[in-house]
């Protein structure tokens, strides 16, 4: 937001014109002049420097808010980034060069995880502060950046996920997980059963809500589906068991810099919570369908150590396993196309 004294008004529509903002100019001159002939009794008493104006980002376009504005500058910073003429072991360095304030701003330890150099040669260029980054492709680090001056992604590859969240844990730039699930979850939301099983571990790992909600909540609405995958039973293996009747929750171990959230608990408890709630049943049927759907991955636990000490899938006899009788058909596990009709 713009935050601004009523007498430096003036001079910032001036600043305005110069650097062609002309949707804040239009609406600064229209508040100058109501500020000029505007009668507030309440304010008569108030000198102008005492009185401020205050604008939202929203009262503008999209395309004249901040972060379309910064976007332009990356765009123009990333063809002004160079490929030095220096080599070190034969390849060549790409260098890019950024305000220090810019870099700083979403970065409040970057003093402490990372160290700024003064150059060594002669050219004045090569005496401003330089970063130096190893441990990340250039791809990565251009949504780095495009996140450090927008404030978010426009679009991101999957492949890259695993180390934008890495990226963000490492300089304890957690918005930024945020902002990666954001554009990820329209890719989630046609991904394979396969796929969101890998999905809900990364997430887990790296302490990405949004991206465990929707795998947990996609898991539950079609647990069947799951069950008939394979990836899935193996996964059951890898995690810790659910907590039971004990009060007590286990969490799995976070990534070095996650935050810690005390709401994040054993994933197969969680599940069970959001499979409890998508069924719907009475209070005093929940814990024995609690129980029926704890009984249920044990089942499924059988079936992914056979498959895993044998090598070999028989579906016919994983099918006969993993739809037994005796879980109940009142506690079945439904699908989210089965629970609608």
């Amino acid at each position: 937001r713009l935050e601004i004294a009523v007498d430096d008004m003036e001079d910032l529509v001036r600043i305005c014109k110069v650097c062609k903002c002309e949707s804040l100019q239009k609406i600064l001159e229209k508040e100058v002049v109501h500020q000029k002939y505007a009668d507030y009794k309440a304010l008569t008493d108030v000198d102008n420097s005492q009185k401020r104006f205050i604008l939202q980002g929203q009262s503008l376009p999209e395309e004249d808010r901040l972060p379309a504005a910064l976007h332009r500058v990356l765009l123009t910073a990333l063809s002004n980034s160079t490929h030095e003429n220096c080599q070190d072991n034969g390849i060549n360095e790409l260098v890019f060069r950024m305000d220090a304030m810019q870099m700083a701003k979403p970065l409040n330890d970057l003093s402490d995880v990372c160290d700024f150099h003064e150059g060594k040669d002669e050219l004045y260029i090569d005496f401003l502060p330089c970063l130096e980054e190893h441990d990340m492709s250039v791809e990565a680090f251009e949504k780095m950046i495009e996140y450090m001056y927008t404030d978010r992604l426009q679009e991101i590859n999957p492949d890259q996920a695993e180390e934008m969240f890495d990226i963000a844990s490492r300089y304890l730039m957690f918005p930024l997980k945020r902002a990666v699930a954001d554009v990820l979850i329209p890719h989630l939301e046609v991904a394979t059963p396969e796929e969101l099983c890998y999905w809900l571990m990364l997430a887990d790992m790296y302490g990405v809500l949004k991206i465990r909600e929707f795998c947990l909540d996609t898991i539950a609405c079609n647990f069947e589906m799951f069950a008939d995958t394979k990836d899935f039973r193996a996964l059951l293996l890898t995690l810790p068991p659910p907590s039971g009747d004990s009060s007590l929750r286990t969490t799995v171990p976070s990534m070095p810099g996650s935050a810690l959230n005390n709401d994040q608990g054993n994933l197969l408890d969680d599940l069970r919570d959001k499979w409890l709630e998508i069924e719907a049943a009475e209070l005093d049927e929940r814990d024995e369908s609690a129980l029926q759907f704890d009984k249920r991955l044990e089942m499924l636990m059988l079936v992914a150590e056979h498959e895993k000490s044998s090598g070999d899938v028989d579906s016919n006899g994983v099918n006969d396993v993993t739809h037994m009788a005796d879980f109940s058909p009142v506690t079945a596990l439904i699908s989210g196309e089965q629970k609608e009709a």
